[in-house]
């Protein structure tokens, strides 16, 4: 909807009402050292997980009391490639100090996406050694699943950023999956799978073999310190998340038909 202006429309601009897609940060806390500390853990290695995306700091969990440093939290989240531009809920004094950091207050605003869960990762998750190689989608544009061809040894890591990632190839052990929307394997799943990684609770991870050191589906994960039902086990297998993001893993064994005789010419 354009906005009306009393006297000379002005011929080098013009102003209209937006209603722009934002990530969502629901701040817990108001301890900015055990923020930083929890961001690390988990974009620590995963680094193009944002691109500047423009985000909202919503203050509803937050005590009304809780004295937050506004401008130290712009820092640390600009640290991790996200751009906080506006705060929403909260009490009149955090209102104030998000002002006067230089936030705008934003009610009502539409979310890009459900929040990445705070959860906290897998003690047991090993962070993965820097890959001599990662293959990712190219910043801008495609739409459909990223196309992995070759093995991916330990240490490597490949991120299909707002897509499906399918892998033709092993996942070895050591090697790291991780896919905004859903991930297939096409062979053994020896390694990390992290689907949904943007919180898309109806993402998938599929493999012909299952035999994960970790599964993670919107946050819910799984490691390999509880042991995998024998049915399911090094066996075609579709993961699914049932109950959001405070739900469980679901295995299901896929039956893949035999491939049909050739008939003779």
């Amino acid at each position: 909807m354009t906005v009306a202006l009393a006297g000379r429309t002005p011929a080098t601009f013009e102003i209209k009402s937006a209603n722009l897609p934002l990530v969502a940060l629901l701040l817990k806390s108001a301890d900015l050292h055990a923020l930083a500390g929890e961001l690390q853990a988990r974009f620590g290695d995963i680094p193009e997980f944002f691109d500047h995306d423009p985000l909202v700091i919503d203050l509803a969990p937050l005590p009304g009391d809780a004295a937050v440093d506004f401008a130290a939290l712009v820092q640390l989240l600009r640290r991790h490639r996200v751009m906080p531009v506006a705060v929403r809920g909260g009490s009149q004094d955090q209102q104030q100090a998000a002002r006067a950091a230089g936030l705008a207050r934003a009610e009502g605003v539409a979310e890009a996406r459900p929040p990445a869960p705070a959860r906290p990762p897998a003690p047991t998750r090993a962070r993965a050694e820097p890959a001599p190689a990662r293959a990712e989608p190219d910043a801008g544009a495609p739409t459909g699943a990223l196309i992995v061809d070759k093995p991916l040894r330990s240490g490597q890591q490949v991120y299909a950023r707002g897509r499906d990632l399918v892998v033709m190839s092993m996942v070895n052990p050591g090697a790291e999956v991780i896919a905004d929307g859903s991930i297939h394997v096409y062979a053994p799943l020896r390694g990390k799978a992290i689907a949904g990684a943007r919180g898309n609770t109806e993402a998938r991870i599929v493999t012909l073999c299952l035999e994960p050191e970790l599964l993670s589906i919107a946050g819910v994960y799984r490691t390999s310190d509880t042991a995998l039902p024998a049915e399911v086990l090094g066996k075609p297998t579709q993961v699914r998340l049932e109950g959001g993001v405070e739900g469980r893993l679901v295995m299901e064994a896929l039956e893949i038909a035999p491939s049909s005789s050739r008939r003779r010419a």
